[in-house]
């Protein structure tokens, strides 16, 4: 990060948080075009709660037991509901943390949509909002708004540039638990074995090109500021989106002698993920 912030790298910060911000918005359309049309509705709106409580959650509690002055490397313990006169550097990194803290949540969205009914999906997000990721963020990211790396597992080397383990991991381990926990999608698959189709693919397509469009400020933001770094971490991440999906659409073809739409796009949801924590 820059050793000095002055108002360019407070306002690339608020920028790449609304870019992150606007993930929510490929979330949701990816996920409400990938289930059944009778379900879509639900699903559009557990993506839109998700994210008010988990901003109500990470400025109480969360951003405090991430970020905040550390115990034995394992927990933060100040910075409760950062307000008005704090350094304004810190809470335009505050807000851009609320908006990972976000992502993470919307993971496990996709992952029991169709499986798991409205309230239930609120508590595990409540659980994940405020305990899960803020804690497991202290061990990676604890200090990391000072350049001194507090918690135990930075404290030891561990270096993730912008969340392939806070966000990504945490979210996808937490998302595999919970449909362990509730079984198969009822319906997912015809008596032929046949899976039902998605109910719109060019919202799913559109969701695809609102996470790649907001990826360069999940990717980009995670410098602290402007750096010389920038224009080689936003073409990284164009480069990978893009070989992403083009792997997928040849591999989809290879196997099934024709391409697929599905395939492709998740291959390129692949490809940004996997550049992530590298860009």
């Amino acid at each position: 990060m820059p050793a000095t912030h002055g108002l360019l790298d407070i306002s690339w910060l608020l920028i790449c948080s609304a870019l992150v911000m606007l993930m929510q918005a490929g979330f949701t359309c990816l996920e409400s075009g990938l289930v059944r049309s009778k379900n879509n509705i639900n699903v559009a709106t557990k993506n839109f709660v998700d994210f008010c409580l988990t901003t109500a959650i990470f400025w109480f509690m969360g951003s405090a037991l991430m970020f905040g002055t550390t115990y034995g490397g394992l927990i933060g313990t100040t910075v409760f509901s950062f307000e008005r006169g704090m350094d304004p550097w810190l809470m335009a990194f505050l807000t851009f943390q609320i908006l990972f803290c976000g992502t993470a949540t919307t993971i496990v969205s996709g992952a029991v949509a169709e499986r798991m009914r409205f309230w239930g999906y609120l508590a595990v997000t409540a659980v994940l909002a405020s305990v899960i990721y803020p804690v497991t963020g202290h061990w990676i990211w604890g200090g990391l708004e000072s350049g001194n790396p507090s918690g135990w597992l930075a404290a030891r080397g561990f270096v993730d540039f912008a969340g392939a383990t806070v966000v990504h991991s945490v979210g996808g381990w937490l998302a595999l638990a919970t449909i362990i926990i509730i079984g198969p999608r009822i319906g997912r698959f015809g008596e032929d074995g046949s899976a039902f189709r998605p109910n719109s693919i060019p919202i799913v397509t559109l969701g695809v090109f609102l996470l790649w469009f907001g990826w360069f400020g999940f990717n980009g933001g995670s410098t602290g500021g402007v750096t010389r770094d920038l224009p080689y971490i936003i073409l990284a991440t164009i480069i990978a989106g893009a070989c992403g999906g083009i792997s997928a659409l040849a591999l989809s073809y290879a196997r099934t002698g024709k391409p697929s739409p599905i395939n492709t796009l998740s291959g390129s949801l692949a490809g940004l993920v996997a550049i992530t924590a590298s860009a």
